[in-house]
């Protein structure tokens, strides 16, 4: 195994719970290194060296998974979203990121996304309203909306509901569940 190592900020990283399941599915691993608060971390990655493949790599992930589905993440948070995102890409998908409420809904508009998974707490305008007016627009193919959060209480989920989101995910969520997510997003 090659290590590929990329050092970054000290802010916490959402989405490694879900690069660690994938890295660890496709038998590599993920180490993680840091020297105290205030100096940065370091995160390994180590894949096994697979024989070439005759086609591209998404093209064989998106056959042995199912069919292809249009993918919106929007999340304030960059890091998390762009993770998420390349994950969705691997998993043969194709898949696109908003970084706000106003931005979610003007990509929904041009991208027309099978599934658009979006935060609630983002600055401006949150993921409940986002998903308010992504309803109100008159457009024949519904997205399914899934609200994916920190925030998981009961009344969370009620407001969930009533803005409009199909389903309710509380973060970190493991690939399994994303996996299955989408399979039922159009009834694969």
């Amino acid at each position: 195994m090659a290590p590929v190592a990329r050092r970054v900020g000290d802010r916490p990283r959402i989405g490694l719970s879900l690069v660690k399941e994938f890295v660890e599915l496709h038998g590599g691993r993920v180490e993680a290194h840091s020297a105290g608060p205030g100096t940065g971390s370091e995160f390994v990655v180590q894949l096994p060296v697979a024989p070439a493949a005759d086609g591209p790599v998404v093209e064989a992930a998106a056959t042995a998974r199912g069919p292809r589905h249009r993918i919106l993440v929007v999340d304030d948070n960059t890091d998390a979203a762009e993770s998420l995102a390349e994950m969705l890409t691997l998993l043969g998908h194709e898949a696109r990121t908003a970084h706000d409420g106003a931005a979610g809904i003007a990509a929904v508009a041009e991208f027309r996304p099978d599934l658009v998974l979006m935060d609630l707490g983002m600055p401006g305008l949150n993921g409940y309203e986002a998903a308010r007016r992504i309803r109100a627009e008159p457009r024949g193919d519904e997205p399914f909306l899934v609200a994916l959060t920190g925030w998981g209480s009961d009344e969370d989920r009620r407001r969930t509901r009533e803005a409009g989101f199909d389903r309710h995910l509380v973060k970190p969520v493991g690939l399994d569940s994303l996996q299955r997510l989408i399979a039922d997003v159009r009834g694969d």
